[in-house]
């Protein structure tokens, strides 16, 4: 199908609002997919705010914070509201949950569903009961069966979605996360970066942002840091983010003896972050599981600092691409530390910074993502 579409987006939160990775997608793809001939509506979980803040084209549907059953309903009451103002030619849902509010309010609409992780496993990593992951999970396998076409982060996440959704091959695409080059890439040398930020200047520099939950390997990077400072003395390695585990954090670098050597510099606010990576040395990506592509990987490299990742699900494949040199051979404190110190040392080869920002903006921008995209709606509506 050639032309321009409608499209209506059913996500989760405003990523002003709400900072995810989910939330800094659907912003990305509501900023970005009309110039490629996708017009936007969309609908999230916010303020009043939210509409102003998105140009018009994102309706909040209740507060954040309001009890399930009131979002729920009211997720459903505005979805109708949009239809009925304007049938959309493709829905693509973003959030299972909030999807499955609108069933059967887009009949004959076909639905492409963006696949941003198990929501129902990502829940079990952070705690939830055996009860609530099993309800996800029957919630999810519900809303994806519905799917005409399936989007998906990576290789990883599509082997996810087929088996343990049972999901048809045939309908699973595989587009990258994606990232506005333009403001990592801010042309602010290291050394100004770290005036700007307070940042020493004579130490080498890690930097890792993540959000603090046991899934994202944190509690190695704290250990591995241990290793690394025997290789290169004056290492520093910021950790940026909030959750749930930032007191266990702290007590692990005090108990490590690490007080010189790591600090938790809590939330960064989202101007900041090119800042945070155009000072690091090198930034880390240490996560144990359910990592389904990393935001933070395409970012660092379009600041231009080099990335180093573990094995863990889509993370090799946003990278390898680049330099297998950025993957680690395993995850652990002992792989991670190696790995770190071999990197600051100069005897595990990186890219340099033009070849970083370079690779960003070929294969992860704003416009080369929203294009594939377009293509996977346009091909859903002609299958339908």
């Amino acid at each position: 199908m050639s032309g321009t579409i409608d499209s209506l987006q059913i996500g989760m939160h405003w990523f002003g609002e709400k900072p995810g990775g989910l939330d800094r997608m659907f912003k990305a793809l509501v900023d970005s997919l009309p110039a490629q001939g996708v017009n936007v509506r969309g609908m999230v979980a916010g303020s009043p705010g939210v509409l102003e803040a998105s140009g018009g084209l994102v309706h909040p549907f209740a507060a954040a914070q309001e009890r399930l059953g009131t979002r729920l309903w009211q997720a459903r009451v505005r979805s109708q509201e949009l239809k009925q103002a304007r049938v959309p030619d493709v829905v693509a849902t973003h959030f299972a949950l909030y999807a499955a509010s609108t069933t059967g309010v887009f009949g004959g609409v076909p639905r492409v569903v963006h696949f941003h992780g198990p929501w129902a496993d990502e829940s079990g990593a952070e705690g939830r009961g055996a009860l609530s992951r099993m309800m996800r999970r029957s919630l999810e396998r519900f809303v994806y069966r519905g799917g005409t076409r399936h989007i998906v982060l990576s290789h990883a996440f599509a082997e996810i979605l087929h088996t343990q959704y049972g999901v048809d091959e045939g309908r699973i695409r595989i587009v990258p996360g994606c990232v506005d080059v333009d403001r990592f890439d801010r042309g602010v040398s290291k050394r100004s970066a770290r005036k700007r930020l307070g940042a020493p200047q004579d130490r080498p520099l890690l930097f890792c942002v993540r959000r603090l939950v046991s899934r994202m390997g944190l509690e190695d990077l704290i250990d591995a840091l241990f290793v690394v400072r025997r290789a290169v003395p004056d290492v520093l390695l910021v950790i940026a983010g909030k959750g749930p585990l930032e007191a266990q954090l702290q007590a692990r670098i005090v108990a490590r003896g690490l007080d010189a050597h790591v600090r938790l510099a809590g939330f960064v606010p989202d101007d900041a972050l090119p800042l945070w990576y155009a000072a690091a040395d090198v930034t880390v990506v240490p996560t144990v599981s359910l990592e389904g592509f990393g935001l933070t990987t395409i970012e660092s490299l379009a600041a231009g600092t080099p990335v180093l990742v573990t094995p863990v699900g889509g993370l090799p494949e946003a990278v390898a691409p680049l330099s297998e040199d950025l993957v680690l051979p395993s995850g652990g404190f002992h792989a991670l530390g190696g790995g770190i110190a071999d990197a600051l040392l100069g005897r595990r080869a990186l890219p340099s910074s033009a070849a970083c920002r370079a690779y960003a903006r070929a294969h992860f921008d704003h416009p080369v993502v929203a294009a594939q995209v377009a293509e996977v709606y346009r091909e859903a509506i002609a299958a339908f």
